[in-house]
């Protein structure tokens, strides 16, 4: 009898098992990305200045100093000057970022919430995707920002509105998305296996299909947060969306397009505030399109 040597493979320790598990090689991939971690490092940067917003305010965002009125930067006590009604801008700027993150992320939030299970039974269901599917057509017909105008005309200016507009906006997109991706995922392996099983249908949508289809949803999200910020800041720019005195860096470009060659500050500090942001969540966006891309897996 001729021996047999069993080989056993080698325990996975920590630096190998995150290389193997998926989260660990989004994580690597992000890391390595300098341009991705940019953007995070932009995001968390403005993400805390709106959660610290009552700590980094040098003063309350409608407090009034009317002797200063439209006083440039560097004012001593008002680093990035005054505006026409004599606010601190930095302060309304800090506290803009709270309204700019609101308008962004929420609404992108609350349509990924509506449109996974849309896209899971409109891919699953033949007639009741066909319906679904004309009804998001029927908002495709609408270029983003004209819909997003009649809606907020339709809804009234204020923020609750203003967020219900940008989710009904979002919905075709992030539905198609979740739709298409679905479709390919309907004849797969361990779906036609969980048929084979019995699997009651909300089962295999919701347990089976849902984490396949979900971080589709998700990178597409987060890639057009920034598109949704720009668009929300409009609707404000417009007088269709936050309303003074409310600190939003729209309505803050808006109210300062009136002294932009005496006081450009007003508006122009404000503007490259909601440039940097959007720039951000880009930047973090893509990195994670990055990493979440299968071809993009297997040249690692």
């Amino acid at each position: 009898m001729t021996s047999k040597t069993i080989a056993f493979a080698p325990a996975p320790t920590r630096e190998n098992w995150r290389e193997r598990t998926s989260a660990g090689r989004i994580a690597a991939k992000l890391l390595a990305d300098g341009w991705a971690m940019a953007g995070l490092t932009i995001v968390v940067v403005f993400l805390a200045m709106a959660v610290l917003a009552p700590v980094l305010a040098p003063y309350e965002p409608t407090s009034s100093f009317i002797e200063l009125r439209l006083r440039g930067v560097f004012t001593p006590g008002h680093l990035f000057g005054v505006d026409t009604q004599g606010r601190d801008v930095l302060s309304r700027v800090i506290y803009g970022s709270r309204v700019s993150m609101v308008t962004g992320l929420v609404p992108v939030a609350l349509s990924a919430i509506l449109a996974i299970p849309l896209g899971l039974v409109a891919a699953h269901f033949s007639k009741s995707g066909a319906a679904i599917m004309r009804v998001m057509d029927v908002l495709f017909a609408f270029p983003m920002v004209l819909l997003a105008i009649l809606l907020a005309s339709i809804l009234g200016p204020g923020m609750g509105n203003l967020i219900a507009a940008l989710v009904i906006v979002l919905l075709p997109f992030n539905t198609r998305v979740v739709y298409v991706e679905a479709l390919g995922q309907k004849n797969a392996g361990y779906v036609d296996a969980a048929r084979t099983l019995g699997t009651p249908t909300h089962r295999i949508l919701f347990r089976e299909m849902l984490p396949h289809v979900a971080s589709s949803s998700i990178v597409y999200s987060l890639t057009i947060v920034g598109t949704i910020i720009v668009t929300a800041a409009g609707l404000s720019f417009l007088g269709l969306g936050v309303q003074p005195p409310t600190a939003d860096w729209g309505l803050m470009t808006s109210e300062g397009r009136s002294v932009l060659y005496l006081a450009p500050h007003v508006a122009s500090i404000p503007g490259l505030a909601i440039f940097t942001l959007v720039v951000g969540f880009n930047l973090l966006g893509d990195g994670l399109r990055e990493a979440l891309d299968p071809r993009s897996r297997g040249r690692s």
